[in-house]
């Protein structure tokens, strides 16, 4: 939650299990509160309290109780959530703060490498892992990086540049070329490794990304807007447009949609407020 509270709930009757808080763990909430997700990983609960006990966390699955914190690592929480990978053959959560990058052990939490982020304001895109090659992107015109880990877990810089300055609507990869919506730029595809852009186009407004089936699920902020759009180097193609209706009625003036698409099971689940979406888009 966005206090930071953590629980785990009986799936099929909404019973609470265990719970605990990422204050507990040592935490303190960011000016907008937890956002990050949280990451399993076989009976690891991976989350980000932050904080001088360590800014990373395992718990047992099971029960809740920690299994190791990165000791190592205390950077304050951001809004990025962790994700897995295995790097130089090594299983590692790779996170990113305000100011470092940081892949971490999964067993044991052990610190295996980190690299400095210039992050301003709020950092929140997810890192995009491939091979021994980690992305990163932030908005407030910080832009995005490349870096590569070495076998001796060095760090070397491939690009950086401000061609994709994503805010918080997500970048994602599929095959060889990044996805999302760049600040002044608009919906972009970059290749991922020398940082070209490949196309820029605005037919879409500033939103968030998913895929899945091959396909890209594109929602605007401001519109509600949803593109279906077919990844390619070559140019955007939307194969599909709608805009969703009814729209909340509660959100402020300021407010914007900016839940993320969900796709599970062949439907799309979107979000306005109290209003939850639901299609079919199995087979398409």
């Amino acid at each position: 939650g966005g206090q930071g509270d953590l629980v785990c709930a009986d799936a099929t009757n909404g019973k609470v299990l265990w719970r605990t808080s990422m204050t507990a763990l040592g935490g303190s909430s960011p000016m907008w509160g937890y956002a990050a997700s949280v990451l399993l990983d076989g009976n690891r609960v991976i989350c980000t309290p932050g904080g001088d006990r360590g800014a990373v966390a395992a718990l047992d699955k099971t029960d809740g109780h920690l299994i190791w914190q990165s000791k190592a690592f205390t950077e304050a929480a951001q809004y990025s959530s962790p994700v897995l990978a295995e790097i130089n053959g090594v299983k590692q959560i790779v996170q990113l703060t305000m100011k470092k990058l940081v892949g971490i052990e999964v067993e044991t939490g052990k610190v295996l490498w980190q690299s400095d982020w210039p992050g301003k304001t709020a950092v929140i895109p997810t890192p995009v892992c491939k091979d021994n090659y980690v992305f990163v992107t932030s908005g407030y015109g910080v832009g995005c990086q490349l870096v590569a880990i070495g076998p001796d877990n060095s760090v070397k810089k491939v690009y950086a540049n401000a061609d994709m300055s994503n805010h918080h609507g997500g970048v994602l990869r599929v095959g060889d070329c990044l996805y999302g919506y760049s600040d002044r730029k608009g919906w972009v595809c970059m290749d991922f490794m020398t940082g070209k852009i490949l196309w820029a186009d605005k037919s879409l407004g500033k939103g968030a990304v998913t895929s899945a089936g091959g396909m890209l699920y594109c929602l605007a902020e401001n519109s509600g807007g949803m593109a279906l759009v077919s990844p390619s180097p070559t140019g955007w193609t939307a194969k599909g447009t709608l805009t969703l209706t009814p729209q909340s009625t509660h959100r402020s003036r300021r407010g914007k949609i900016w839940t993320h698409p969900v796709i599970a099971d062949g439907r799309l689940f979107l979000r306005d407020q109290e209003i939850v979406y639901c299609y079919n888009v199995k087979g398409r």
